[in-house]
């Protein structure tokens, strides 16, 4: 079994007096993909923002959450930020939101190893081409010099993809990065998550709704409901013989085509 990059235990995240989750413990290792499943308000993304702090000052967070001997909950803004893009780092639903219209590609891929990495510009420029180049955006060199709005929907999370590993993190974030792409785009890039993952030894937490995406590429996955895990287990256990009623009902209504794939095989 690989080893433990990140541990969540019994996290606790209320809003005022309203608790949204409650007692979640999960363990991403290096190398894996930890599947992180339920339905809209389930609790799952405050999950996700909360490893790095991002939830809204009326949040309280309770519990454990430690990237290696570094406990997070509580951790100081500057000690955060150190950690944010360096050591963990995040990809969104949707990538308009997360790079920056007025920026180049190249200006947003550079500025994370400028700052974190110590790169001169040469390095972080060269550094950033072949980021680009190993997560298959066309004409790497050039995409440099572009911006955002000039790349389709898939290219534009492929770019947030290697913006999110410009530094090397050991821990990959990914909340619902493929529910804006078709079907086609889709399975390239949760092939491309899923290769990172082994290539790189890097630990990554995919959040989503959908048991198809889930399916394709997680090798252990949570499913929760109203802020609670209430199954885990690999991805064989939970979708060849789930435990729980819930799991069965999630299951059950999972359509069959494109990117559904129960019996747990990989996407190509």
């Amino acid at each position: 079994m690989s080893a433990t990059v990140l541990a969540i235990d019994g996290l606790r995240i209320a809003f005022g007096s309203t608790p949204v989750v409650h007692d979640v413990t999960l363990d991403l290792r290096a190398g894996r993909v930890q599947g992180l499943a339920g339905e809209s308000g389930s609790g799952k993304t405050v999950t996700a923002m909360s490893v790095l702090g991002l939830l809204p000052r009326t949040a309280s967070v309770s519990g454990s959450i430690r990237l290696g001997t570094t406990e997070l909950v509580g951790l100081r803004r500057k000690q955060l930020n150190e950690v944010r893009g360096r050591r963990i780092a995040m990809v969104f639903q949707d990538p308009s939101a997360s790079l920056h219209p007025q920026l180049t590609v190249g200006h947003q891929l550079t500025d994370h190893m400028r700052r974190h990495l110590r790169l001169d510009r040469r390095a972080a420029k060269a550094r950033a081409a072949e980021l680009l180049d190993r997560v298959r955006v066309p004409d790497p060199e050039g995409a440099l010099h572009r911006y955002p709005h000039q790349f389709s929907g898939g290219q534009r999370q492929r770019i947030a993809i290697a913006v999110a590993l410009a530094c090397d993190p050991d821990v990959l974030l990914a909340d619902e990065p493929t529910t804006a792409l078709d079907v086609t785009v889709q399975a390239g890039v949760l092939h491309l998550l899923r290769n990172l993952a082994i290539e790189r030894d890097l630990a990554v937490l995919l959040v989503t709704h959908d048991l198809g995406v889930m399916s394709a590429i997680a090798d252990d996955v949570a499913v929760m409901r109203h802020g609670v895990v209430v199954e885990a287990g690999t991805r064989e256990q939970v979708f060849r013989s789930p435990a729980h009623e819930y799991t069965r009902t999630l299951l059950a209504a999972m359509p069959d085509g494109p990117g559904t794939n129960p019996e747990g095989t990989d996407v190509e």
